[in-house]
């Protein structure tokens, strides 16, 4: 009964959204023919009526009936449109509360000036008592609709997968010569759950691959769920690898949190199981745990633990059992995947990490990043949220994901490849 109470009152909201658009389409095409403005309603009120009937399907459907990609799509097709019409309807408000002023500034002038402000002598527009809507400010919602719904449509089709490596230097006073010019290669959030172009996806591991790092560290969120996930992309993410290793952390998608399990037992089994992929992979899985890089001689220490985030985000990890046994190291290397944890426990209490490795965020996949103007929603929820960041000695890095979630692409906050050189101060 819930769930029928909720279809009826979304889809009434969503009709209250289409009414209100659709009187600036009325607006605008008053000047048409009578033939045009009836193909026009019926296409709107036509794309609503799918809109409508395809919620009220997912809403019916068991949730396996339909692939989790092209429920991921269905649900995208639906949101997009409403959430552009929600820019087109702040401007005919705006509309709308000019034209309730007017009136009522027009119910204290004389008969004449009243009748001057109800001149409706423009073509096809009858006189009424009624102020006319702006054509002008009805254009403007229209196109201010537009923008995001085109915005997003080619986020989905070019931004997704349009990997960007960023390269950055980290200079560390304490920094082993035997480790002065070494190259780390970051992932982080592959999301493997949502991805639907395979071909896209290896292309992004061999651009990884062409830079030949020394060491990959990949920073948590391999699946949205379940560790089913990334079955499909094993034969793809285990040609990552290093001279010195692929080393890995969970986040917190990788724990099964946000799925209903029937029992404690399945969702137990499912870690394991995302356990496993991470050795089939390869990969050196780190579950509050440490490891010491040597080269030419020289040793630093890795420390890799589990999520661990502020507020609401689950707490699994623990960093002092992590760090034990890397007392002597002069360079501490930390992979975590929420970058709330730097400012929480990492700088008041371990002030021995120098650098530490976090995703999680995905910059929200939508921003702008030009030169030095850099915007995201991301930064109202997160005081680090995509790039390098630095106090004192200690520096974080917040990889911008390689993957994506709920919203089947990016704008403007693209997927990230990180290529680090660590030099010697």
């Amino acid at each position: 009964m819930n769930r029928i109470v909720l279809f009826f009152v979304v889809s009434a909201i969503l009709l209250l959204i289409d009414w209100y658009v659709f009187q600036a389409i009325k607006t605008v095409t008053r000047s048409a023919t009578e033939n045009t403005q009836r193909i026009v309603s019926m296409l709107y009120w036509g794309f609503t009526g799918v809109t409508i009937v395809t919620y009220l399907t997912m809403q019916l459907l068991p949730p396996d009936a339909v692939g989790r990609v092209a429920r991921g799509f269905i649900w995208t097709a639906i949101l997009i449109p409403y959430f552009s019409k929600v820019f087109a309807v702040l401007f005919i408000f705006v509309d709308d509360l000019g034209r309730f002023v007017r009136w009522v500034a027009s119910l204290f002038y004389s008969p004449d000036i009243r009748a001057a402000v109800n001149d409706t002598s423009q073509p096809n527009i009858p006189a009424t008592n009624v102020i006319p809507r702006s054509e002008f400010l009805m254009k403007t919602a229209l196109i201010a609709g537009t923008v995001p719904l085109v915005a997003f449509t080619y986020g989905i089709v070019s931004g997704a997968h349009d990997y960007r490596i960023r390269r950055i230097r980290l200079s560390l006073k304490n920094l082993p010569s035997g480790f002065d010019g070494m190259k780390i290669a970051q992932l982080s959030d592959i999301h493997s759950g949502s991805f639907f172009n395979k071909v896209a996806v290896k292309g992004g591991v061999d651009m990884l691959l062409r830079e030949k790092p020394d060491v990959v560290f990949f920073t948590g969120d391999l699946v949205n769920n379940t560790a089913d996930e990334v079955e499909n992309y094993i034969d793809i993410f285990n040609k990552v690898k290093a001279p010195l290793g692929v080393y890995s952390t969970l986040g917190n998608h990788d724990y099964g949190d946000y799925v209903n399990w029937p029992n404690a037992q399945a969702k137990t089994q499912n870690l394991n199981n995302l356990k496993a992929a991470h050795k089939l992979l390869g990969w050196d899985l780190l579950m509050d745990e440490n490891r010491i890089l040597e080269q030419n001689g020289d040793k630093i220490a890795l420390v890799g633990i589990q999520n661990w985030g502020s507020g609401r985000w689950p707490k699994y990890g623990n960093l002092e059992k992590a760090r034990q046994g890397t007392e002597d190291a002069p360079v501490k290397l930390l992979l975590s995947h929420d970058p709330s944890h730097w400012d929480a426990q990492v700088k008041p209490q371990f002030s021995d990490i120098d650098v530490m490795f976090a995703g999680h965020t995905h910059g929200m996949q939508f921003g702008v990043e030009i030169g030095n103007v850099r915007w995201s929603p991301s930064q109202y929820v997160y005081k680090q949220w995509a790039g390098l960041y630095q106090e004192g000695e200690q520096y974080l890095y917040v990889n911008r994901g390689y993957g994506y979630l709920g919203y089947p692409g990016r704008v403007g906050i693209l997927p990230e490849i990180t290529i680090f050189e660590l030099k010697k101060v």
